[in-house]
Protein backbone atom coordinates (compact mmCIF):
# COMPACT_ATOMS: atom_id res chain seq x y z
CA UNK A 1 0.00 0.00 0.00
CA UNK A 2 0.82 3.43 -0.74
CA UNK A 3 2.27 5.97 1.96
CA UNK A 4 -0.01 9.36 2.17
CA UNK A 5 0.47 10.53 5.73
CA UNK A 6 3.74 10.63 7.51
CA UNK A 7 3.85 11.10 11.43
CA UNK A 8 7.40 11.87 12.95
CA UNK A 9 8.04 11.79 16.91
CA UNK A 10 10.35 15.26 17.95
CA UNK A 11 12.77 15.00 20.92
CA UNK A 12 15.46 12.39 19.84
CA UNK A 13 13.76 11.96 16.29
CA UNK A 14 15.02 15.68 15.27
CA UNK A 15 17.39 16.90 17.74
CA UNK A 16 18.87 15.53 20.10
CA UNK A 17 17.15 16.19 23.38
CA UNK A 18 19.58 15.20 26.17
CA UNK A 19 21.64 18.28 26.22
CA UNK A 20 18.89 20.57 25.92
CA UNK A 21 16.71 19.58 28.69
CA UNK A 22 20.85 19.33 30.87
CA UNK A 23 20.83 23.04 29.58
CA UNK A 24 17.78 24.09 30.30
CA UNK A 25 17.49 22.36 33.90
CA UNK A 26 20.43 24.53 34.65
CA UNK A 27 19.05 27.82 33.36
CA UNK A 28 16.25 26.95 35.01
CA UNK A 29 18.11 26.76 38.32
CA UNK A 30 19.97 29.69 37.76
CA UNK A 31 16.68 31.73 37.35
CA UNK A 32 15.16 30.63 40.76
CA UNK A 33 18.46 31.19 42.05
CA UNK A 34 18.10 34.53 41.75
CA UNK A 35 14.33 35.24 41.78
CA UNK A 36 13.82 32.87 44.56
CA UNK A 37 16.41 32.42 47.10
CA UNK A 38 14.37 30.78 49.92
CA UNK A 39 14.56 28.23 47.61
CA UNK A 40 17.92 27.45 48.47
CA UNK A 41 19.68 24.22 47.76
CA UNK A 42 16.23 22.20 47.87
CA UNK A 43 16.96 18.71 47.61
CA UNK A 44 16.03 16.89 44.38
CA UNK A 45 14.37 14.28 46.00
CA UNK A 46 12.36 16.47 47.49
CA UNK A 47 10.98 18.19 43.72
CA UNK A 48 10.60 13.62 43.04
CA UNK A 49 8.30 13.12 45.93
CA UNK A 50 6.52 15.90 45.48
CA UNK A 51 5.97 14.70 41.56
CA UNK A 52 5.36 10.95 42.60
CA UNK A 53 2.38 12.68 44.94
CA UNK A 54 0.92 15.13 42.11
CA UNK A 55 0.88 12.20 39.80
CA UNK A 56 -0.57 9.12 42.38
CA UNK A 57 -3.46 12.21 43.10
CA UNK A 58 -4.00 12.68 39.70
CA UNK A 59 -2.35 10.57 37.21
CA UNK A 60 -3.51 12.61 33.89
CA UNK A 61 -1.19 14.72 35.01
CA UNK A 62 1.71 11.73 33.61
CA UNK A 63 0.87 13.33 30.13
CA UNK A 64 0.13 16.95 31.36
CA UNK A 65 4.36 17.71 31.22
CA UNK A 66 4.15 21.30 31.51
CA UNK A 67 1.13 21.43 33.74
CA UNK A 68 3.48 18.74 35.96
CA UNK A 69 6.13 21.24 35.78
CA UNK A 70 4.44 24.19 36.89
CA UNK A 71 2.61 22.29 40.04
CA UNK A 72 6.25 21.19 41.04
CA UNK A 73 7.75 24.38 40.90
CA UNK A 74 4.66 25.87 42.84
CA UNK A 75 4.99 23.34 45.82
CA UNK A 76 8.57 23.37 46.02
CA UNK A 77 8.25 27.37 46.07
CA UNK A 78 5.10 27.12 48.62
CA UNK A 79 7.00 24.49 50.60
CA UNK A 80 10.03 26.87 50.47
CA UNK A 81 8.12 29.79 52.33
CA UNK A 82 6.80 31.85 50.04
CA UNK A 83 2.90 32.30 50.11
CA UNK A 84 0.52 30.99 47.44
CA UNK A 85 0.37 33.68 45.21
CA UNK A 86 3.95 34.40 44.97
CA UNK A 87 4.85 31.08 44.61
CA UNK A 88 1.92 30.67 41.87
CA UNK A 89 3.65 33.73 39.92
CA UNK A 90 7.34 32.37 40.39
CA UNK A 91 6.35 29.04 39.32
CA UNK A 92 4.56 30.62 36.20
CA UNK A 93 7.63 32.63 35.45
CA UNK A 94 10.13 29.83 35.92
CA UNK A 95 8.20 27.40 33.75
CA UNK A 96 8.78 30.04 31.15
CA UNK A 97 11.99 30.43 31.28
CA UNK A 98 12.23 27.02 31.19
CA UNK A 99 10.28 26.45 28.22
CA UNK A 100 12.38 29.11 26.26
CA UNK A 101 15.48 27.26 27.04
CA UNK A 102 14.21 23.69 26.06
CA UNK A 103 13.35 25.41 22.53
CA UNK A 104 17.10 26.08 22.18
CA UNK A 105 17.98 23.44 19.91
CA UNK A 106 20.39 22.31 17.38
CA UNK A 107 18.14 20.38 14.62
CA UNK A 108 19.84 17.03 12.97
CA UNK A 109 21.77 18.34 10.29
CA UNK A 110 19.46 16.78 7.50
CA UNK A 111 15.79 18.18 8.87
CA UNK A 112 15.15 20.95 7.16
CA UNK A 113 15.91 19.52 3.43
CA UNK A 114 14.12 15.97 4.85
CA UNK A 115 11.26 17.41 5.75
CA UNK A 116 10.92 19.89 2.49
CA UNK A 117 11.23 17.03 0.09
CA UNK A 118 8.57 15.02 2.23
CA UNK A 119 5.87 17.75 2.83
CA UNK A 120 5.91 17.97 -1.25
CA UNK A 121 4.88 14.29 -1.34
CA UNK A 122 3.46 13.24 1.74
CA UNK A 123 0.92 14.60 4.35
CA UNK A 124 2.94 15.38 7.44
CA UNK A 125 2.28 15.50 10.97
CA UNK A 126 3.81 15.61 14.49
CA UNK A 127 3.43 12.90 17.30
CA UNK A 128 4.72 13.98 20.11
CA UNK A 129 4.72 13.48 24.76
CA UNK A 130 6.77 16.37 25.04
CA UNK A 131 6.38 19.89 25.25
CA UNK A 132 8.38 21.33 22.10
CA UNK A 133 6.80 23.48 19.72
CA UNK A 134 7.19 23.28 16.10
CA UNK A 135 5.91 26.86 15.63
CA UNK A 136 8.49 28.18 18.04
CA UNK A 137 11.39 26.29 15.89
CA UNK A 138 10.79 27.56 12.44
CA UNK A 139 9.09 24.08 11.49
CA UNK A 140 5.22 24.73 11.26
CA UNK A 141 4.93 25.08 7.80
CA UNK A 142 6.05 21.33 7.16
CA UNK A 143 3.17 19.96 8.95
CA UNK A 144 -0.63 19.98 8.73
CA UNK A 145 -1.54 18.82 12.36
CA UNK A 146 0.54 18.48 15.99
CA UNK A 147 -0.93 16.17 18.30
CA UNK A 148 1.05 16.23 21.91
CA UNK A 149 0.30 14.26 24.71
CA UNK A 150 -0.64 17.38 26.93
CA UNK A 151 -3.44 18.40 24.66
CA UNK A 152 -4.87 14.97 24.12
CA UNK A 153 -4.60 13.73 27.25
CA UNK A 154 -3.22 10.77 26.86
CA UNK A 155 0.30 10.03 25.17
CA UNK A 156 2.19 7.30 23.13
CA UNK A 157 2.31 4.10 23.78
CA UNK A 158 -1.60 4.27 23.56
CA UNK A 159 -2.99 4.13 20.18
CA UNK A 160 -5.37 6.93 20.09
CA UNK A 161 -2.69 9.58 19.48
CA UNK A 162 -2.10 7.73 16.13
CA UNK A 163 -5.60 7.15 15.15
CA UNK A 164 -6.61 10.86 16.07
CA UNK A 165 -3.80 11.43 13.61
CA UNK A 166 -5.63 9.25 10.86
CA UNK A 167 -8.73 10.41 11.53
CA UNK A 168 -7.21 14.13 10.98
CA UNK A 169 -5.67 13.66 7.82
CA UNK A 170 -9.23 11.60 6.63
CA UNK A 171 -6.04 8.30 5.96
CA UNK A 172 -6.34 4.75 6.76
CA UNK A 173 -3.87 3.03 9.17
CA UNK A 174 -2.33 1.16 5.66
CA UNK A 175 -1.66 4.52 4.14
CA UNK A 176 0.41 6.05 7.00
CA UNK A 177 3.55 5.68 8.86
CA UNK A 178 5.31 6.96 11.79
CA UNK A 179 9.16 8.00 12.38
CA UNK A 180 10.43 7.70 15.99
CA UNK A 181 13.23 6.87 18.06
CA UNK A 182 11.67 5.13 20.88
CA UNK A 183 10.99 1.42 21.02
CA UNK A 184 7.61 0.80 22.51
CA UNK A 185 6.27 4.68 22.33
CA UNK A 186 6.79 5.22 18.85
CA UNK A 187 7.25 1.38 17.71
CA UNK A 188 5.07 -0.37 19.12
CA UNK A 189 2.35 2.08 19.59
CA UNK A 190 2.06 2.68 16.16
CA UNK A 191 2.18 -0.95 14.96
CA UNK A 192 -0.29 -1.33 17.94
CA UNK A 193 -2.87 1.16 16.03
CA UNK A 194 -2.09 -0.70 12.63
CA UNK A 195 0.42 2.32 11.37
CA UNK A 196 3.67 0.73 9.44
CA UNK A 197 6.84 2.01 12.30
CA UNK A 198 10.60 3.36 11.40
CA UNK A 199 12.42 3.31 13.92
CA UNK A 200 15.00 5.87 14.03
CA UNK A 201 18.64 4.91 14.94
CA UNK A 202 21.42 6.99 14.50
CA UNK A 203 23.38 5.17 17.04
CA UNK A 204 23.29 1.55 15.68
CA UNK A 205 21.85 0.15 18.53
CA UNK A 206 20.88 -3.17 18.31
CA UNK A 207 17.10 -4.07 18.38
CA UNK A 208 16.31 -5.96 21.84
CA UNK A 209 12.52 -5.60 22.19
CA UNK A 210 9.06 -7.19 21.42
CA UNK A 211 8.09 -7.66 17.48
CA UNK A 212 10.28 -5.66 14.86
CA UNK A 213 10.30 -2.34 12.93
CA UNK A 214 9.14 -2.42 9.77
CA UNK A 215 12.01 -0.37 8.04
CA UNK A 216 14.88 1.55 10.31
CA UNK A 217 16.81 4.64 9.12
CA UNK A 218 20.32 5.40 10.67
CA UNK A 219 19.93 9.28 9.32
CA UNK A 220 16.88 11.56 8.20
CA UNK A 221 18.37 11.62 4.70
CA UNK A 222 17.25 7.57 3.97
CA UNK A 223 13.77 8.35 4.53
CA UNK A 224 12.60 9.79 1.23
CA UNK A 225 14.32 6.67 -0.99
CA UNK A 226 13.20 4.31 1.80
CA UNK A 227 9.48 5.71 1.45
CA UNK A 228 9.21 5.72 -2.20
CA UNK A 229 10.20 1.79 -1.83
CA UNK A 230 6.62 1.64 -0.24
CA UNK A 231 4.62 3.81 -2.87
Amino acid sequence: MSIRLITFDLDDTLWDVGPVIHSAENTLRDWLGEQAPRLGGFPVESLAAIRRMLIESEPALKHRISELRRRILFHALHDAGYPEGEARDLAGRAFEVFLEARHAIDLFPDVHPTLEHLANHYTLGVLTNGNADVRRLGLADYFQFTLCAEELGIGKPDPRPFQEALERAGVAAEHAVHIGDHPDDDIGGAQRAGVRAIWFNPGGKAWQHEGQPDAEARSLAELPALLARWR
